[in-house]
């Protein structure tokens, strides 16, 4: 192989499966690399464990401010902003007005508002399981690992359970824009966001005539000091949350069952023992990295690895090829769900934009691990797995599968 083999702009390379050769060769060979771009100036590729970190921890050198082209897209500044348009999110936004921001939005997330979902997230998880153990022949993405998020965000920001598939349609219309399947114009993409905006705009102005002790109440209120989120904050984040929060999630349950599929071992070793299930839900996060990358923008001149790298270039940091990093996990390539230590980067490996709903997520994977192994005696797929066409977002679209009752479910 050589570098100019690499080519990581091109979308439909990662719909075959991630390249984690490419990934292993530039950890070798150039964990610091300069990537070309067609008719434009190229960028930084950085994709050691430790570099990805320093740089994900760094905000004050490496921005992710979308007046300096935000944190998605590399090649394509006008993509970049095709979330953002209507506003400012807070993904895209550097100290102070991210702390700020984030201060604001952390009070939905405290421990009290996520354990007041843990009750409610085991109830779905049961219904959404019972339902497709009575059909035994589902798709696991869409009857499962879609199903689960969207009900928990749909409950969270109090939509309307029959309303929570709207969440999806416009989830998909704009981070899967690329994707054949879902392949809509920007003007569609566009109107998704919009559309979004609307609705959370009623469901902000009903919480404001009847507030609820729920997490859009507790975000819609001032703080000590007065502040609050204005209403193309709350717009915003509620898309941020809707997309963050539907996608994320449902691929690294994906990745996660395709995985205990795969190593059908180590679905027997979780199922004879549920305390497992807490490091099988960490071994599934590094193994999937939902998000393989974000780009940052370099506000001075800075240094990585003896490379020399200039004010205003673009710096891509691939959590994917982090956390098979070999220097830091042992035999990073075999999936192992009592794998310890695993300070896995699928939440962004700390620093401002450490995921605010890391905790959510958690507390999902890990329900539906402790249902499911209690349900399902044996998970065997039934026909081909479909990727999203995406080199942003690592994405499962299909995953057939039939579910055998396990014996002592007592179905």
């Amino acid at each position: 192989m050589q570098l100019d083999d690499i080519d990581l702009l091109d979308p439909m390379r990662f719909e075959q499966s991630v390249p984690h050769e490419w990934f292993t060769y530039l950890r070798h060979n150039a964990p610091v690399y300069k990537h070309a771009e067609p008719g434009g100036p190229g960028f930084w590729v950085i994709t050691r464990y430790t570099d990805v970190v320093q740089v994900n921890r760094d905000g004050q050198t490496y921005s992710s401010e979308q007046s300096r082209g935000g944190v998605v897209a590399m090649e394509d500044a006008a993509a970049a902003s095709d979330l953002t348009a209507q506003g400012r999110m807070m993904l895209t936004m550097d100290a102070p007005d991210h702390t700020r921001y984030r201060s604001l939005v952390n009070r939905g997330f405290t421990p009290r508002m996520i354990n007041m979902l843990g009750s409610h997230i085991r109830e779905m998880v049961v219904k959404i399981l019972q339902a497709a153990l009575e059909k035994r022949d589902v798709d696991f993405v869409v009857e499962v690992a879609s199903e689960l998020p969207l009900q928990v965000i749909a409950e969270m920001l109090g939509v309307p359970f029959e309303d929570r598939h709207k969440l999806f349609e416009w989830s998909n219309r704009m981070i899967g824009s690329r994707d054949p399947e879902y392949a809509v114009s920007q003007e569609k993409v566009q109107q998704a966001a919009i559309e979004m905006y609307m609705y959370s705009n009623e469901l902000a102005k009903k919480r404001r005539e009847e507030p609820r002790d729920d997490i859009v109440t507790a975000l819609l209120k001032a703080d000590a000091n007065g502040d609050s989120l204005s209403e193309m904050d709350f717009n915003v984040f509620f898309l941020l949350l809707a997309v963050a929060g539907n996608e994320t999630t449902r691929n690294a349950l994906s990745h996660g069952i395709h995985a205990l599929i795969d190593h059908p071992k180590q679905y027997r070793k979780l199922a004879e023992n549920p305390a497992l299930c807490a490091p099988a839900t960490e071994e599934i996060l590094r193994w999937a990295s939902p998000v393989m990358y974000f780009r940052r923008n370099v506000t001075k001149d800075t240094e990585v690895r003896g490379q020399k790298i200039k004010a205003g270039d673009k710096v891509s940091i691939w959590y994917i090829s982090a956390d098979r990093d070999e220097d830091v996990f042992e035999n990073p390539f075999t999936f192992d769900i009592a794998r310890s230590p695993n300070e896995h980067v699928a939440f962004g490996g700390g620093g401002p934009h450490f995921c605010l709903g890391a905790s959510l997520a958690r507390m999902e994977i890990s329900i539906l691990l402790e249902e499911l192994t209690k349900r399902v005696g044996s998970i065997e797929q039934t026909g081909e797995v479909k990727r999203l066409r995406s080199n942003f977002i690592n994405g499962l679209k299909h995953l057939p599968v039939r579910l055998t009752p396990s014996a002592k479910a007592g179905h």
